[in-house]
């Protein structure tokens, strides 16, 4: 049976320079490759032996890069290796298959998002609220599929992201902290969804997730075998389960940690299957 590696992106295999907490001299940095360019100018990167580790294990399992970014931010990532199968972009809210958003899972998410959680709309006008004006400079749209806002950090109050949360629990949203980005979310639109369904559908009978967000959660909870990297929101709250492995290295090292453990899992399954 096939093995499933489902991986998020920012800040678990790519990284901007702001992540990337090197903490050697310049001379002795691992050689960097961009895999993200924006407006021409490069903003996302992995370590060369990271690029060689994933085009080794693209070739040996089935890869899905997981992400909350919109297809469009998504598009731009250049990834070593043939473009992957499946995909899952916008939290789970959107699945590519061979590129292109498939319709079905488009529909199944709209009519659970319908049944089970206020509008979008409801959830934007919380957020507009001019109280909250000071902190939250901007609203953005994913896919009409849920909102994030800009903040500012330090003028935000203590309370206000816990509080919001209760008021989205009850709306039957979800919310999260990550960086300058604060994240609105229906209960419905998660990774963990999107990846079990790409399991469905390739048979894949292990899957071996890392991630590194509270949206990252409840998908290596649900995974067989599941890694997240020495920082982000899991590190912050201390996340440990059975099934979960941290790195040592923490930034861009972490990623490059993460595909050699997952290397040698695959080459553990390969030499069970085969004797």
């Amino acid at each position: 049976m096939p093995l499933l590696l489902a991986c998020d992106l920012d800040r678990t295999l790519i990284y901007s320079p702001k992540a990337f907490w090197l903490d050697v001299p310049d001379e002795q940095a691992p050689p960097i490759v961009v895999v993200e360019l924006y407006q021409g100018i490069p903003i996302s990167f992995m370590t060369r032996t990271a690029e060689t580790l994933l085009l080794a294990l693209k070739a040996a399992a089935t890869v899905v890069p997981v992400t909350t970014r919109t297809v469009a931010q998504y598009r731009r990532v250049r990834l070593p290796g043939p473009e992957p199968e499946y995909a899952v972009t916008t939290n789970g809210g959107v699945l590519l298959h061979h590129g292109e958003p498939d319709t079905h899972w488009h529909a199944s998410i709209a009519r659970r998002t319908a049944a089970h959680c206020a509008p979008l709309q409801t959830v934007q006008a919380l957020l507009a609220d001019p109280a909250f004006s000071p902190w939250i400079l901007k609203l953005r749209h994913a896919e009409d599929l849920f909102i994030y806002a800009i903040v500012d950090r330090e003028a935000m109050p203590e309370d206000f992201v816990a509080g919001l949360e209760q008021q989205c629990l009850a709306l039957g949203w979800t919310v999260s902290l990550q960086g300058r980005k604060l994240y609105c979310v229906p209960q419905p639109v998660t990774k963990s969804s999107a990846v079990a369904e790409v399991q469905r559908r390739t048979g894949a009978g292990t899957v071996i997730a890392a991630g590194d967000s509270l949206l990252d959660r409840q998908m290596l909870a649900e995974a067989s075998i599941a890694f997240r990297p020495a920082h982000g929101e899991l590190d912050d709250g201390g996340y440990r389960s059975a099934n979960l492995t941290v790195t040592n290295a923490r930034g861009i090292m972490a990623g490059e940690e993460l595909l050699l453990r997952m290397g040698r899992l695959v080459e553990q399954c390969q030499l069970v299957r085969q004797g």
